[in-house]
């Protein structure tokens, strides 16, 4: 993947990803359950490209239409990559012109360009996917985990196995997935809940691979076959007679650059408190 390529700089824009249209509930909204979304953004590269000579060339800041942004810096690769090499852009060895790698001051990952000789970059800028797809992420719904046990009217006892579960949606759990483009390049994201950490607020911390096993009365008393936890005291000491839980979810985002050949994944999480109120049962002799 471009992201590990030890030969090739750091990557790019020199100009500030800016979400040009959104759906399904705007920019401060999320998507409908079960839609996919696609938004635009528009970069810009400051920088100028490096001159017929190759090697590393650097326009000075400021030249750019004015613009005070750090300009990047065109590095030609030594070797250049193999003529099977995804850098290749589509583009033959037999062309006058050659790979080069892409440095942007403040910018993180890698990428390369093909450019003709004796030519600057093409007008496109050269994208940092990475951050077309956390714009996509940012344009999704990706809520907390909807708590429906404990129930927070519900009472518990020590001792006795406890079942959590939540109640799994399209924005809770996913699949969500979106698209962002840029420069003629476009990202798609999914994201996916992974794992959902619950801190019961007795010390102890659970961690379920999926929303959890709903309670039946059928079940009687067992323990959960993939959530579940047991409290050995009572909450009458905590704050208003309940322990304070939360339940964080963690949404893994998957996403690819089919035009770059790249791809990568990250992650993203979202907290639900609840409460629990868990008493102890009095034994009466009666003898």
């Amino acid at each position: 993947m471009l992201r590990r390529a030890a030969a090739a700089a750091v990557v790019v824009l020199a100009g500030v990803l800016v979400p040009a249209a959104h759906a399904d509930g705007g920019q401060t909204g999320g998507i409908c359950e079960g839609t996919a979304l696609t938004i635009t953004v528009c970069a810009s590269d400051g920088g100028a490209g490096p001159g017929a000579g190759g090697g590393t060339a650097a326009a000075p800041a400021g030249t750019s239409g004015g613009s005070s942004t750090p300009s990047c810096t065109y590095t030609k690769l030594e070797p250049q990559p193999p003529p099977d090499n995804a850098y290749w852009k589509g583009h033959d060895r037999s062309e006058e012109g050659a790979v080069y790698g892409v440095h942007c001051p403040g910018q993180q990952g890698a990428r390369t360009v093909w450019i003709a000789d004796g030519k600057a970059p093409a007008a496109a800028p050269v994208i940092d996917p990475e951050a077309l797809a956390r714009r996509a992420a940012a344009s999704m719904r990706l809520d907390g985990p909807k708590v429906a046990g404990p129930r927070a009217a519900g009472t518990y006892v020590v001792g006795m196995p406890m079942w959590m579960w939540a109640t799994p949606s399209t924005s809770t759990f996913g699949p969500v997935s979106a698209s962002a483009t840029a420069g003629g390049v476009t990202v798609t994201a999914t994201a996916e809940v992974t794992r959902v950490r619950w801190s019961m607020g007795d010390g102890a911390t659970v961690t379920c691979r999926g929303p959890g096993t709903p309670y039946r009365k059928s079940r009687e008393v067992t323990e959960s076959p993939d959530c579940g936890h047991l409290y050995e005291r009572p909450s009458y000491e905590e704050p208003d007679g309940r322990y304070r839980g939360t339940a964080t979810s963690t949404w893994t985002i998957t996403w690819s650059a089919p035009a770059l050949g790249d791809g990568g994944t990250f992650t993203e999480t979202r907290q639900t408190p609840f409460t629990v109120d868990v008493r102890e049962v009095q034994v009466v002799n009666t003898r």
